[in-house]
């Protein structure tokens, strides 16, 4: 089916992947960002997105420095809840779909059980509480949306942590890593191909039952310090760099905005509503890292 979507933001990990998981197929990806599209300028949205006629609009861009954010605050609301918000409105103006991307921070982290999309919010920072904030204004704007939580993404594009612990490792010194949070790491190219099969779901199907929140994950949870350890094993055996791993608590890493101690999402909604299953992280690791190293 061929499909012209236009996607907020234009150099983060989530666009790059979709500019070229639909490379070569029936999609047409738009990706706009600034100057032409800033969310902070709400007056930008509709000049940039209207003239391009999509089939859907893909609300990624974000906010996304978690601890910049605390002292941010007025600037992380205006891109991630006002500014999503405004796309909304648009794709509702235009009659068409929007999917919007969203995160595990709208959580508390509480308790040992994963997440699923009816559990109540608690977002602990200023990242967590604009996200929601964007996420009830998005659902507020339009009936013809769907909400995407996804976790600890990663990925050959953009800054990750993936990338920040080969980075450590090249410079030959023992790394501590929390290992106290636990999520679902996530890899951009897989949050890629599930979205782009969401998108023709809610593009070709009026149906309802398309549109709601939903989380979408990789399989398996992990702690930080168990991604760590994956990644300098990998790297290790395929001639990259590696170094000592310390595993160390939250409380020995402070940072100015508090993270959620439980991230693990359900993506099992998602499965059986989209028919989109994301590969577990184990399996989707390593070919990133064999990316990153050459």
């Amino acid at each position: 089916m061929r499909m012209r979507i236009a996607v907020t933001g234009r150099q983060g990990q989530v666009v790059q992947s979709l500019i070229e998981r639909a490379r070569g197929s029936d999609v047409e990806i738009i990706a706009l960002g600034r100057p032409e599209l800033d969310l902070a300028n709400p007056d930008s949205i509709a000049k940039a997105i209207e003239p391009l006629r999509p089939d859907i609009i893909l609300s990624v861009a974000a906010y996304t420095a978690v601890d910049r954010a605390e002292s941010e605050p007025g600037l992380a609301r205006l891109v991630n809840a006002d500014g999503a918000g405004a796309v909304a409105a648009l794709a509702g103006r235009l009659s068409i779909p929007i999917l919007h991307l969203s995160t595990d921070y709208i959580f508390d982290g509480s308790g040992d059980t994963v997440w699923r999309e009816e559990d109540a919010p608690g977002p602990l920072g200023v990242y967590g509480r604009t996200k929601l904030a964007g996420e009830l204004a998005v659902a507020a704007a339009t009936p013809n949306h769907a909400i995407i939580r996804t976790a600890w993404v990663y990925g050959p594009f953009g800054s990750n942590f993936v990338k920040t612990m080969l980075r450590l490792a090249a410079a030959g010194k023992e790394v501590g890593v929390v290992d106290d949070q636990h999520g679902n790491p996530t890899s951009s190219l897989d949050i890629a191909d599930g979205l782009l099969q969401i998108a023709a779901n809610l593009v070709s199907d009026p149906n309802p039952r398309y549109r709601g929140t939903f989380h979408m994950a990789g399989g398996g949870d992990a702690s930080w310090a168990d991604l760590a350890e994956a990644v300098f094993a990998h790297s290790a055996a395929h001639g990259g760099p590696s170094v000592p791993l310390r595993r160390i608590t939250t409380a020995e890493f402070p940072t100015a905005a508090r993270r959620p101690a439980n991230s693990r999402l359900d993506s099992s909604k998602l499965a059986a509503v989209h028919g989109v299953a994301l590969p577990h992280w184990r399996e989707a690791l390593p070919p990133v890292i064999d990316r990153l190293l050459h």
